[in-house]
């Protein structure tokens, strides 16, 4: 490298970001040294940022767990990454604890977050454990038009809810309901559609909204415009209509919100899931005892399994599951400005900080 590398690094939360270069220093057997095509901005960045979420490792520190790149060094266990383009996983599991030998990679005890537990993606480079990285065909990636960049988001906006719809079950002919499409959620009617589910698509913007209606969404509907009670009747007449079951319904809570979980709750029914998907700080005010006398269940969803990446890449390679129209990128060296404009809810679409010489 010409230069030194370049972290955007967080010194206190809601001061500005400011660039510091660094020195990498030999790495260990199992690490790789990433330079960076894009990073994502999440609402967990945001989160640590303005909210005054607490990161594991101390401040000053570089968020970003959403990250694509080419491996360009390696330690000796992990020579066949050089020159491989990647994804790197949001949750790096350890692979040889007692839960990931049982196959419950996301509650690995040991687990690894860029951008939390070690300096994340807003960077131009980045050292990561290799395992798990999910290596990307560069030659099929080129037969698509999808930019390397663009794939940053896999590794958290699509692999969550892809991970999310795969252990709420979900199979041909279910009616699935997605509270919240922003990022996150925006995906997750994408794969349930192509996973077999008839979505319902809920949120309070009208732009979101119309942008799933080619992209997955059978029924989309303004929380803003409606009572929960008034969501609910309409999605009750919406499966009559269509012949589905009124019983059994999977619901996503994607928003992060306190009144979007509360409406996402008061959709349950007998035998439903519940699937919480986003993260708010706020308390809410729910009767439990509705799980009970449904025979319904909740389940949470923290990141996803390495082994799974690679299934929720082949949706977006083959087509069914669209990133590009959801994207755009920015120069990483305007990440202040990018972050002000996602927490006011100015972008139209999940920011991709690029590096720039």
């Amino acid at each position: 490298m010409s230069a030194k590398p370049v972290r955007w690094m967080m010194m206190g939360a809601g001061k500005p970001l400011v660039p510091i270069a660094f020195d990498i220093g030999p790495l260990a057997a199992d690490e790789v040294l990433v330079e960076i095509a894009g990073c994502g901005v999440c609402h967990t960045d945001l989160g640590y940022y303005y909210d005054g979420v607490r990161t594991k490792h101390e401040l000053p520190l570089t968020l970003g767990h959403e990250i694509s790149g080419h491996v360009i060094d390696t330690g000796t266990d992990a020579l066949w990454y050089i020159d491989r383009a990647v994804i790197i996983p949001a949750v790096i599991p350890c692979g040889h604890c007692d839960a990931c030998q049982r196959g419950k990679a996301t509650i690995c005890p040991n687990q690894k977050m860029p951008g939390n537990d070690i300096h994340g993606g807003f960077a131009t480079h980045i050292v990561v454990p290799s395992r798990g990285l999910c290596v990307v065909d560069e030659h099929r990636l080129a037969a698509t038009g999808i930019e390397l960049a663009d794939l940053s988001v896999i590794a958290d906006a699509v692999t969550t809810p892809y991970q999310a719809v795969v252990q709420a079950g979900v199979t041909t002919g279910d009616l699935v309901i997605v509270n919240g499409v922003g990022g996150v959620g925006g995906y997750a009617v994408q794969i349930a559609a192509a996973l077999g589910g008839i979505v319902v698509a809920i949120d309070v913007s009208d732009e979101k909204l119309a942008a799933l209606k080619g992209q997955g969404a059978a029924l989309t509907l303004n929380a803003k415009q409606m009572t929960p009670r008034d969501i609910k009747a309409a999605i009750q007449a919406f499966a009559k209509e269509r012949g589905l079951r009124q019983t059994e319904w999977i619901i996503f809570e994607c928003s992060g919100s306190r009144a979007g979980q509360e409406t996402a709750f008061s959709l349950i029914n007998h035998g439903a899931t519940l699937a919480v998907v986003g993260f708010t700080m706020d308390k809410v005010e729910i009767r439990l005892s509705n799980l009970m006398a449904y025979h319904a269940r909740a389940i949470g969803n923290w990141g996803c399994p390495p082994a799974l990446y690679p299934e929720a890449l082949e949706l977006v390679l083959n087509g069914r599951v669209k990133v590009t129209t959801f994207v755009e990128k920015h120069p990483l060296s305007e990440i202040n400005q990018v972050f002000e404009a996602a927490h006011a809810g100015a972008l139209k679409r999940r920011a991709v900080l690029v590096p720039t010489p």
